[in-house]
């Protein structure tokens, strides 16, 4: 079966990517020394050094795996090419929140660049989900576990 891509900035491809390089060219190297010298000291049934080392590199592998599938699996978005007078994946959008009277401003990122406190929301999440395909002055509701919330777009644009 084949998977399905999913968006990704083509910021969040590049930090994958950089990761991706560190965790093959710094920490692997690193771990595989760790082993050896802690297997240098003897008995590695009781060595509890080649235990934490061996579990950290099993870490470090299934990291890597895990990276190299979602890029195999990724759809790059250069949002700053996008042009569109609806609000789609890699928009940043500013809102405004009825209940609250103020202003949310939110960049429409894939899964794994999700930074609610950095206003990256992930393109599955209710509140894009519910924005994708508005445009200025429409309003929204999004449903919630404490409830359904109002809000209108003020603006948006691609960077």
């Amino acid at each position: 079966m084949a998977q399905d891509l999913l968006p990704i900035t083509l910021k969040g491809k590049v930090a994958l990517e950089t990761e991706l390089k560190k965790l093959i060219f710094e920490e692997r190297p690193a771990i595989i020394k760790a082993i050896e010298e802690a297997r240098a000291h003897g008995d590695i049934s009781e060595n509890a050094e080649y235990d934490a080392a061996k579990e950290r590199q099993g870490m470090i592998e299934g990291r890597i795996g895990e990276i190299q599938y979602k890029i195999s699996g990724a759809e790059v978005v250069d949002t700053s090419l996008i042009k569109s007078d609806k609000i789609v994946f890699g928009a940043t959008v500013e809102i405004h929140d009825v209940e609250e009277d103020k202003k949310i401003i939110y960049q429409i990122v894939g899964v794994d660049e999700a930074d609610v406190k950095n206003g990256k929301i992930s393109v599955l999440s209710p509140i894009a989900r519910s924005m994708i395909g508005k445009k200025v002055s429409d309003a929204f509701t999004v449903q919630s576990p404490k409830g359904d919330k109002d809000f209108e777009v003020l603006s948006f644009k691609f960077v």
